[in-house]
């Protein structure tokens, strides 16, 4: 690929990353580029996994109750595979939203979504903690997101610099 056509590249993925509903017309004039071009790019950036899928940004406090649960789970590495197929294992599971393998104290961050703490404690308990070569985890509940995949969760109140008045 030359170097314009990389740069052409970031720029369209940029364009989707924002919004995935802009069609190959929108990206093409925020990019500078003919539709075409944008059209066949997308289309090879999906036939080559680059781009993985469409998503949409959902503030789901707005809609349901739910429980969020970040998971530090400390692995005992495999001989030729490292972390790779206990991860696996983890991720192949409904409740689980991603899987990150992560520098720190541990060495997996898992993110597991329920309908309440009692579940993600049995998915922890039941399934997590039983795969081989497990050997430790730590949870964490979400309290409150204020930004998820780059958009903003909150409603902003603009910038009020003055003293509270009290009497």
């Amino acid at each position: 690929m030359g170097e314009r056509t990389e740069a052409v590249t970031r720029k369209i993925l940029r364009a989707l990353e924002g919004d995935a509903r802009r069609g190959p017309a929108q990206v093409a004039r925020m990019v500078g580029v003919a539709e075409e071009e944008v059209a066949a790019a997308i289309e090879r950036l999906e036939r080559d996994g680059v781009i993985r899928g469409y998503r949409t940004a959902i503030d789901w406090d707005r809609v349901e109750e739910r429980v969020v649960a970040f998971i530090d789970v400390g692995v005992s590495p495999q001989r030729d595979v490292g972390f790779d197929q206990v991860a696996a294992r983890i991720y192949r599971h409904p409740e689980v939203r991603s899987v990150h393998l992560v520098s720190g104290g541990h060495d997996l961050r898992v993110v597991v979504e329920g309908a309440g703490i009692r579940e993600v404690a049995a998915f922890v308990a039941e399934k997590l903690s039983s795969i081989d070569h497990v050997t430790a985890t730590n949870t964490h509940f979400l309290l409150r997101a204020y930004k998820e995949d780059g958009k903003v969760l909150i409603d902003e109140t603009p910038d009020d610099d003055r003293l509270a008045v009290t009497p």
